[in-house]
């Protein structure tokens, strides 16, 4: 009779959208705070694929991409979308959200983003969270799903998300040396 595996750990990370720095960096240090130190932090890209956040956040949108040292189980992910969402809902300014915060998660193989919205391509994990699987890792590149989000799609993340991965990697092979 098979047994349960253990998964393994994952490479936490949020991709943050904002238009005001001091917004961002408030979310950043409640980021910090809730989860710790960070190995990474992305440059900036301007978020021009849709205007679907504009009416609430306003026009100039941009996205970083911000990721931790200690590795989380997958399924930590559930509490950290929630906690998330608390840190947007703390910065909420007239009852509009100034960032938006979506975490995620690495593995060697894929990369999964949380989210309140049910989808067809995603799968329910608990307390209304489901996992969005949006890219896949094969022959040293980031491929998108199908049903990923335009800004993932279009690769513009690539360079960024190496990096994570790296990162990932070297904190593995630390974690396996302990």
């Amino acid at each position: 009779m098979a047994e349960p595996g253990k998964p393994f750990p994952v490479k936490f990370f949020t991709a943050v959208f904002y238009t005001d720095n001091k917004f961002l960096k408030m979310a950043r240090e409640k980021l910090l705070k809730n989860f710790g130190e960070m190995d990474y932090e992305s440059p900036s890209f301007d978020f021009e694929f849709t205007s679907y956040y504009e009416e609430e956040m306003g026009k100039n949108i941009k996205r970083i991409f911000y990721s931790f040292k200690n590795l989380v189980m997958p399924d930590e992910i559930i509490d950290i979308k929630i906690k998330t969402a608390m840190i947007e809902k703390e910065l909420m300014l007239e009852g509009k959200r100034k960032v938006n915060i979506d975490p995620g998660y690495m593995d060697y193989f894929k990369v999964v983003l949380a989210s309140f919205k049910f989808g067809g391509q995603k799968v329910y994990l608990g307390k209304g969270v489901y996992a969005d699987i949006t890219l896949w890792y094969e022959k040293g590149r980031f491929k998108p799903l199908l049903t990923c989000f335009p800004d993932f799609q279009s690769n513009l993340y690539e360079k960024v998300l190496l990096r994570i991965r790296e990162l990932y990697k070297k904190g593995l092979k630390m974690k396996d040396e302990k």
